[in-house]
């Protein structure tokens, strides 16, 4: 269905063509520079992290590494289905569904990741296919898949956002996905991993995560900033009923999340406790608070030690990398041997 009338709002429905003049061109630029971070998972060498399984890790570890890949296993695929599901039927700027597809293919990408870890780390194809059947057997994972899934289905029925009812409820979908999903779900799940790169272990999941840590945080900025788009468009759908729903849906995640903590550290990991993931979560979900324009409600201090400046660490060490290793999309004369 093509969009004859230019629109105003970027939930209006139908689907908008026209490209020039570009209304939204901060999306643009975030397509062009996801071409840029291009990586692939065959740069990835797993080799000693299954040394570090078999000899260096001692039973909690490797219990907290199942369980975390158990939940890799299908992560990942939830999002990508809701991306195309729900996402770009209704968020209506050609140059943010080029953003859409572009996120789409990363998601694909961490796929493939998360599938080539189980392969690695889990040989055993009985053991494999438990990994892959967490969603419904292990009930830590089962309550996130179940949030998931119920944020998913609140809006299956919108074909087209034509009241402000149907507006705020999809507005619930995205922020559920960028604030609950990608925002306490993976930076719960990237914690645990940069936990035990501190500990000098599974250095190949620790430098996949770096990039899968990068594509997640641009997924956020993108999420965050359509919600602000539509905040400045139309200010009367983030009322005090929609707020209330954002904090108690954040509330739930965190639930969810120190729920699977319990599990995860559930056989004592020296230096982690569930605790400490609950206060943490809290600490991430009072700057998606501010993101998404609301005031923070936990107020309190990064628990762990070994997240800070993950963010400023990963960027300088992706671009500290030989132009050959990722930058595919460079113009201009770039020497293949030259360092950045």
């Amino acid at each position: 269905m093509s969009s004859s009338t230019p629109h105003s709002h970027i939930l209006d429905p139908g689907f908008e063509l026209t490209l020039r003049p570009m209304k939204y061109p901060q999306y643009f630029e975030m397509f062009k520079n996801g071409i840029k971070n291009t990586w692939t998972v065959e740069e990835i060498n797993f080799q000693i992290d299954i040394s570090d399984l078999h000899s260096k890790m001692n039973d909690a570890e490797r219990h907290l590494i199942y369980r975390l890949v158990a939940f890799f296993a299908t992560g990942d695929t939830i999002v990508a289905n809701n991306l195309v599901l729900n996402l770009y039927q209704h968020i209506n700027a050609p140059e943010a569904r080029m953003y859409l597809s572009r996120q789409l293919y990363e998601e694909a990408l961490h796929i493939q990741f998360y599938l080539t870890l189980l392969d690695n780390y889990i040989p055993d194809i009985n053991e494999r296919q438990k990994a892959f059947a967490a969603i419904e057997n292990i009930p830590s994972i089962k309550k996130k898949g179940d949030f998931c899934f119920k944020w998913i289905d609140s809006v299956q029925n919108l074909h087209r956002l034509e009241s402000k009812a149907d507006r705020k409820q999809f507005l619930l979908n995205l922020i559920c996905f960028a604030a609950c999903i990608e925002g306490l779900f993976f930076y719960g799940a990237f914690s645990y991993v940069y936990y035990l790169r501190d500990k000098g272990l599974l250095p190949g999941l620790a430098s996949g995560t770096n990039w899968v840590f990068r594509d997640e945080s641009c997924h956020m900025e993108f999420a965050f900033d359509v919600v602000k788009t539509v905040r400045e468009q139309e200010p009367d759908l983030f009322d005090a009923e929609l707020e209330a729903q954002v904090y108690e849906m954040l509330e739930e995640a965190i639930q969810c999340e120190t729920a699977f903590a319990d599990d995860v550290l559930g056989l004592g990991v020296m230096g982690f406790t569930p605790k400490m993931m609950r206060q943490y979560l809290e600490y991430c979900a009072d700057d998606r608070f501010r993101r998404l324009g609301m005031a923070p409600k936990y107020n309190v201090s990064n628990p762990l030690p070994w997240m800070e400046l993950q963010d400023v660490q990963e960027l300088t060490n992706f671009f500290e990398r030989r132009v050959t290793a990722y930058q595919v999309g460079t113009q201009g004369e770039v020497a293949f041997d030259m360092d950045f």
